[in-house]
């Protein structure tokens, strides 16, 4: 949703838009919980839940949803007919919720917006009723809210998106609780580039087309330029330790940040790898670039500086998958494929040599 969130907004002065979301994915779905598609009064559509297999059918669905006003929920799994029916090709199932915004929900969506530009982690939950309710989440918010207040916020402090509450029926306890989709916004991965070279260069692009918000630092400022590093959110002239530690003790990084150290330069990256490792919080990924020799000597000194083994087990170094690359280019693919594998716990192994589903929840 965060993808038509804008549209949303500039839309609903003109008139009811239908949104519908993807409310749960199983095998391999093609789009992740929370993609999102709209629909106007005039039939213009925005976005797209499925590369096109099922966005006919849910398109004939929005009219439907514009002209009465109630809500509905399809499921579309794989086509069987040998035909042209509606299907996905993936060999996944989801379920496709449809609702009519009008610019009541307006307000609601203003602030959603404004604290997903402050990476203020927030919630919007969405009963998956003909009549939906909705509620918005921030963190430290306890409205209490349909019986879901703690499913909510345990999504929230995870940053998961999914389906809470019971269909049709109540908690043993009696208390009703209604099936629900819980739509998190969690603010984007960080991806912090210790050095100013062509690796960091090239990696620092790559951050950002994965969607990551990509700091580059380093204490030498003919290096350490904006122009140098265009892909980068921001360029941060200044000791990486010292920078490393400051977002530390701000709570600025932590699990969801990855730190790559690619220096070759011992006075700048054994102090950053000290205070990434050593981090209160553990960082989500912490890897150094080098030969085999450099990440020796890079051992023997941390080592030299008090850390521990428990404390040097999550250090990714030489970082990088082996994909026998070469250049700076290459050598930002098989970095930025490591952090993806590990942040997903995959095993990094060719497709065609593993079974099961491709794509994990």
């Amino acid at each position: 949703m965060r993808t038509v969130l804008d549209q949303l907004i500039t839309g609903l002065p003109e008139g009811p838009v239908a949104l519908a979301r993807i409310v749960s994915a199983t095998g391999s779905a093609p789009s992740a919980v929370g993609t999102a598609m709209l629909v106007s009064g005039s039939g213009e559509v925005t976005g797209s839940l499925s590369a096109g297999c099922v966005d006919a059918a849910v398109i004939d669905s929005a009219g439907e949803v514009l002209a009465t006003g109630a809500a509905v929920l399809d499921e579309f799994g794989v086509d069987e007919s040998g035909g042209f029916g509606v299907g996905l090709l993936c060999g996944g199932t989801i379920e496709v919720f449809t609702e009519r915004v009008d610019r009541s929900r307006l307000p609601m969506l203003h602030r959603l917006r404004d604290l997903i530009g402050a990476d203020s982690p927030v919630a919007l939950a969405t009963t998956l009723s003909e009549s939906p309710e909705w509620q918005l989440r921030e963190t430290g918010n306890r409205p209490g809210w349909l019986g879901l207040d703690r499913d909510i916020d345990d999504l929230l402090a995870a940053g998961r998106s999914g389906i809470v509450g019971i269909a049709d029926c109540d908690d043993p306890d009696g208390t009703p609780r209604p099936r629900a989709l819980v739509q998190t916004f969690a603010p984007p991965r960080r991806l912090i580039l210790v050095g100013a070279n062509d690796f960091v260069r090239e990696l620092a692009a790559l951050g950002r087309q994965l969607g990551m918000r990509v700091t580059v630092v380093d204490a030498r400022p003919v290096f350490a330029t904006a122009a140098r590093f265009p892909a980068a959110d921001e360029v941060a002239v200044e000791w990486p330790d010292r920078y490393l530690s400051r977002e530390i003790e701000a709570g600025r990084i932590g699990a969801s940040t990855a730190v790559c150290v690619l220096t070759h330069d011992t006075k700048f990256d054994v102090p950053a790898l000290i205070v990434a490792l050593r981090a209160a919080v553990p960082l989500g990924f912490v890897g150094a670039l080098g030969s085999r020799r450099t990440h020796d000597d890079r051992l023997r000194r941390l080592r030299q500086a008090g850390l521990t083994d428990a404390e040097l087990a999550p250090l990714r170094s030489p970082v990088g998958l082996d994909l026998g690359g070469h250049t700076p280019a290459e050598a930002a693919v098989s970095i930025a494929a490591e952090i993806i594998a590990d942040r997903s716990h995959a095993t990094a192994q060719p497709l065609h040599t593993l079974a099961g589903p491709i794509h994990r929840r």
